[in-house]
């Protein structure tokens, strides 16, 4: 079974993969560059999550680069740290009480972290390491990494042991000495813990916030201020109070999202991301502009799985984006559909990314509600993307791969079916069963089962120990994350700050709903470019969130608004982190490969601000409603499409700039609420398809080259264009266009 894990570092020359349906060697891309230090960017296992997957996290490495700190016994104590964190978790989910002893919250969370933080100490070097220097590292894990481990095992073990007393007694405001103490040190730990795992800057600002409240009384801000706190009082109230590194954040992760995210790295490490790769293939590859659509289903799949944007460049992108270019893409928007479907994780069910398992505890329904609500606006985010994609074919030619070169989607099924039941019955359990949070080991058993069992799969001991050191490092990650953004979260609960911040920003837009949401929507952006997600989710749904509910935007469709813009900076200048990554894949200029990024990407700037708007958009409201705006809503992308593009899908027609405004006016006012708006856009949207139609036929133009690639019988040949074009016939490539595969007749998608 080949590996979904080999990046463009772990992949020499010698064992480069060729998809399906091209022609060549696959040549190693170069390394992707972090915007931030302009160093080279490496894959972190691909399924860790949003959180994982941050460049700017030192613990960057490859799951098989030979790390020099993973020693035999270091790999086998991450190994076994990782097996004991899962049972226990499965211990509380499964409500085991094993040998009769029932683990309070507090404890349970005490013992989830001095199992999973030492793996980040063990795995993660104190600072990050120039490219290529892990030869010349000292091999095993050294001495002060050794004491942190030990700190954060004897600090957490003390307080788990204490729980009961830490509850009864009230010790977040009053406690034992050896406890105060205790707290500077587990606070500290928590902090080093979230540099490591997430990076400087989320680490100054986590820092900032869990020392606010020492200052809170004295700043002349007024809505800034708060209830003050002396230093040890602080302290206990970061490590022993419910509402900090203790929060609502940690308390998901160990009931729900551990399970989800072992299922994640399970259906990977099984052969998942093979097959869905695959299917993509034999279902898409044929259509003109394939190897594009494939790389946005194949690339959704693993979003899917991992909810990781980031890291499903860096796995994915060295296999599709070559792909892409052979067959006529340019590098830059080779690399922007990568980036662009990759950011798609985090939004797409039924696994999604950190941030919508946060939501569970934040808006208080079952996550099948959050399921549900994402499923309208993930369609609608990939069909944008496929529609573009297909009108940037064919305004170019670009054809797809010929049949026969392409893997039957029969067989691909034939092979590959348990892993779709295993997606099936995830979902089937997800709404029928009462305890949601025991779904995810179910399917996790039936996934292994598969794997020891069927030819096709090789999994023998290696394939056990990666599996159980790339469990590891994902779990210990997101834990380090979600315990240290906690302090945030604690900062501004303790204070009182955050439902003063609330009401002041309701004072100040004047009740208007539009503005507020322009509002949350810059801070989200300005948020994602430094944080997590997660981290500027747990901040916002804080701070922002409640104040767009009490103008009456319904709290799902709130939460959800947050999570898609903050996650739209991934593709975003100026960071741009998922397209940055993919420009260093398909050496394209990065900013170009943003702005290409942001324009495929464009229903992610739209569909936020429909929902929140019209919440029958996130299944919240009566079925028939729902049913209508779904339907409304995919004419609105599909004319948004069109206007980004340039390109009408199935009236096929390149379209003047007076009849892509038209589109995208209609488009946008389709998504709106009310009948006589959405109405009206329809109208404008009908008149615009139906004026693109009865125009005369004029020869297709690539608008960046502005040569003639397509003349259609009986079309005008504009003046300007005469004698530039390769090609007169009805169905010939562009000029230079390298398409070895292309079929006959030109499919729309």
């Amino acid at each position: 079974m080949s590996t979904p894990y080999q990046t463009d570092d772990a992949a020499g020359p010698a064992d480069a993969v060729t998809p399906a349906g091209t022609a060549g060697p696959i040549t190693a891309p170069g390394p992707a560059i972090d915007p931030r230090t302009g160093a080279p960017l490496t894959a972190t296992h691909p399924h860790g999550g949003d959180d994982a997957a941050q460049p700017t996290m030192p613990s960057d490495v490859s799951l098989h680069d030979a790390s020099p700190r993973l020693t035999p016994f270091w790999r086998s104590l991450v190994i076994v740290l990782t097996v004991v964190g899962v049972l226990l978790t499965m211990n509380q989910v499964f409500f085991w009480n094993v040998g009769g002893v029932t683990i309070p919250t507090n404890s349970f969370l005490y013992l989830l972290i001095a199992v999973f933080v030492p793996i980040v100490f063990i795995v993660t070097p104190i600072r990050k390491h120039a490219p290529g220097a892990a030869a010349r590292q000292r091999r095993g894990v050294p001495w002060y990494d050794v004491l942190l481990v030990l700190a954060v095992v004897g600090t957490s073990a003390y307080f788990a042991v204490h729980g009961i007393e830490i509850q009864e007694y009230g010790w977040q405001y009053m406690a034992p000495t050896l406890a105060t103490v205790l707290s500077f040190v587990f606070w500290a730990l928590i902090l080093e813990t979230l540099r490591r795992a997430a990076g400087l800057v989320v680490l100054v600002i986590a820092f900032l916030f869990s020392v606010y409240p020492l200052f809170a009384g004295i700043i002349p801000l007024s809505f800034l201020q708060g209830i003050s706190y002396d230093l040890p009082t602080l302290a206990q109230v970061h490590t022993m109070g419910v509402d900090s590194v203790l929060g609502l954040p940690l308390q998901t992760a160990g009931t729900i999202l551990v399970g989800f995210l072992l299922f994640g790295v399970v259906l990977q490490h099984t052969g998942g991301a093979d097959f869905f790769h695959e299917l993509s293939m034999a279902v898409f590859g044929r259509y003109r502009g394939g190897s594009a659509k494939v790389a946005v289903a194949s690339s959704a799949a693993m979003g899917m799985m991992s909810g990781s944007a980031v890291s499903n460049v860096l796995t994915t992108g060295p296999m599709t984006i070559p792909a892409m270019k052979r067959s006529g893409f340019s590098a830059r928007v080779a690399g922007a559909v990568e980036a662009t479907a990759s950011s798609g994780g985090s939004i797409t069910p039924p696994i999604m990314g950190t941030a919508a398992f946060l939501m569970v505890s934040f808006v208080g329904v079952p996550y099948t509600s959050i399921l549900v609500a994402a499923t309208i606006p993930a369609i609608l985010y990939y069909l944008g993307i496929f529609l573009q994609i297909d009108g940037y074919a064919a305004q170019r030619g670009l054809r797809g791969t010929p049949k026969n070169l392409l893997p039957r989607a029969r067989h691909a099924l034939a092979m590959g079916w348990p892993y779709l039941g295993a997606l099936a019955v995830l979902t089937v359990l997800l709404f029928t069963t009462d305890s949601e949070a025991q779904v995810p080991y179910w399917v996790v058993a039936i996934l292994l089962l598969i794997a020891l069992v069927k030819p096709s799969v090789t999994f023998g001991p290696r394939q056990w120990v990666d599996m159980g050191v790339d469990v590891g490092k994902t779990l210990a990650q997101i834990v380090g994350i979600i315990a240290g953004v906690g302090l945030i979260l604690g900062g501004l609960t303790a204070t009182g700050v955050a439902l003063s911040l609330s009401r002041d920003l309701v004072a100040l837009v004047g009740d208007n709903v539009v503005l507020i949401l322009i509002a949350g929507a810059v801070v989200c952006f300005i948020l994602g470019m430094g944080l997590t997600i997660s981290a500027a989710y747990v901040f916002l749904a804080i701070v922002m969130v409640p104040a767009v509910t009490a103008l009456g935007v319904d709290p799902i469709a709130a939460h959800l608004f947050v999570i898609y813009w903050a996650s739209v900076s991934y593709i975003t200048p100026p960071v741009g982190l998922a397209a940055f990554a993919a420009a260093g894949i398909s050496k394209a200029s990065p900013m170009a490969t943003c702005f290409s990024a942001m324009k495929l990407g464009a229903v992610k700037y739209v569909v936020p601000f429909g929902f929140a708007l019209n919440p029958a958009l996130v299944a919240q409201g009566e079925p028939v409603h729902i049913g209508l705006a779904f339907l409304f809503s995919l004419v609105a992308v599909y004319a948004i499409a069109a206007a980004m593009g340039g390109w009408l899908t199935f009236v096929e027609r390149q379209l003047p700039m007076d009849l892509r405004v038209v589109l995208a006016v209609g488009g946008f006012m389709m998504f709106l609420p009310g009948a006589p708006v959405t109405l009206v856009g329809l109208a404008l949207v009908v008149a615009a398809a139906v004026l693109a139609r009865l125009r005369r036929p004029r020869a297709v133009v690539d608008p960046e080259t502005g040569q003639i690639t397509r003349v259609p019988e009986g079309a005008e040949v504009p003046d300007a264009a005469r004698g530039t074009h390769g090609a007169h016939d009805t169905g010939g490539a562009p000029a230079g266009a390298h398409a070895p595969h292309e079929n006959t007749k030109e499919n729309a998608p």
